[in-house]
């Protein structure tokens, strides 16, 4: 029997190996800055990780993290305000996120890497900057960069109406050369929208809100004229978070008519065209899953709930045929690590999010085993089984 089963350990291996799945080495505990909790959002395909982390007075910040886990991360400061996060890290370095004044207003904030300060407060809709007490305050969130440079996210654009004034959150394409100079990608019905993803190729997906209910959206110009509804699987809303350049999309959709909160949510590939061959990615036999990124090579990671209603960082099948995969299978189950969320892979099959490692929030890294490390192994087992036998 001992055989059999380094044999079958050894036809495991060699499954992976002929296949888009990684075997994934020892979980890398990305740390914090000094605080007690994580979050890894972004790796580009140099490896540089991106999101946020607690430092010692407990305030988030946005981080980049020492992909090696040995501690030395950046803070990456703030726009003089206390706290900031890091949602994107495109393949040139460069780094977007919101960070909080010192008015405490929160803007759209281009980073400087070093961590010495200097960064830039990306703005709002509005034509220029006004008093931190007008209208309530100040919001812009950056949530992606390409390699391009552009940059998309969510701004508020005050609207005079009489005597009064009016605030809405749009979807935006910030400039980061011209202050204050961003642009609105508008909206279908509602008053809401919200752009997550800009691809290589500029193309830009979010959500737009009509008949206040949240749609998948790929914006369009001028001032969402062309914006195209990506549609559900019948139920009222959904979310796109993801493009990649080869245009597939990837987010989730409300898959059932009930309202929230007893609605239920499904990880989906869009179709781009907002023809409705909308793909169900299915959960891990549990009723819920989000689809956070696609990269080139069509991998697409998130979350999804197993048949106790836990969620569990997940690769998806992009086929829809519902051979998902919990990425705890992939990893050494004594590790201590139960990985709750993959947000990003790059496209080196790295993967980033988070879990809890010994019960405590934590960001994660994990890298895939070069081929040569597993057809060393596979030898090894395979020897190992020839000598038991003999």
């Amino acid at each position: 029997m001992r055989g059999k089963n380094a044999l079958f350990s050894a036809a495991v291996i060699l499954l992976i190996l002929g296949s888009p799945v990684f075997a994934y080495r020892q979980v890398i505990d990305l740390g914090t800055l000094g605080g007690t909790s994580s979050r890894a959002s972004s790796i580009n395909d140099s490896g540089q990780i991106v999101g946020c982390a607690t430092n010692s007075s407990g305030y988030k910040r946005a981080c980049l993290f020492d992909s090696t886990g040995g501690g030395a991360n950046t803070d990456l400061g703030t726009l003089g305000g206390s706290q900031s996060c890091a949602y994107s890290i495109n393949n040139n370095g460069k780094i977007v996120g919101y960070a909080i004044d010192n008015y405490g207003s929160t803007y759209a904030c281009l980073f400087n890497s070093t961590g010495g300060g200097n960064n830039k407060n990306l703005g709002t809709l509005d034509s220029v900057p006004t008093s931190p007490t007008y209208g309530g305050g100040n919001y812009g969130s950056a949530y992606c960069i390409n390699d391009n440079g552009y940059i998309v996210g969510q701004a508020r654009k005050d609207v005079q109406s009489g005597g009064s004034i009016l605030s809405y959150l749009h979807a935006c394409s910030f400039d980061q050369t011209i202050p204050w100079s961003n642009y609105d990608l508008g909206f279908f019905v509602g008053t809401t929208s919200l752009a997550y993803s800009i691809n290589n190729n500029n193309q830009i997906v979010g959500y737009d809100s009509t008949s206040g209910f949240s749609r998948a959206c790929l914006f369009g110009y001028p001032n969402g004229t062309h914006n195209i509804d990506l549609g559900t699987l019948g139920g009222h809303s959904s979310i796109a978070y993801s493009i990649n350049d080869s245009d597939l999309i990837v987010g989730l959709v409300g898959y059932s008519t009930a309202l929230p909160p007893s609605w239920y949510y499904h990880a989906c590939l869009f179709d781009s065209s907002g023809g409705g061959d909308n793909i169900d990615l299915g959960t891990l036999g549990g009723l819920s899953s989000v689809a956070y990124f696609v990269n080139s090579a069509n991998q697409i990671v998130g979350y999804a709930t197993d048949s106790s209603g836990q969620q569990k960082a997940c690769l998806f099948d992009s086929t829809g045929q519902g051979n998902n995969i919990n990425l705890n299978t992939l990893i050494d189950p004594t590790s201590g690590w139960i990985l709750k969320e993959a947000s990003c892979i790059n496209n080196n099959g790295w993967i980033v999010g988070y879990g809890t490692h010994n019960g405590i929030d934590q960001a994660f890294l994990l890298t895939p085993e070069p081929a040569s490390a597993l057809i060393m192994a596979v030898g090894a087992v395979i020897a190992a089984s020839r000598r038991r036998r003999k």
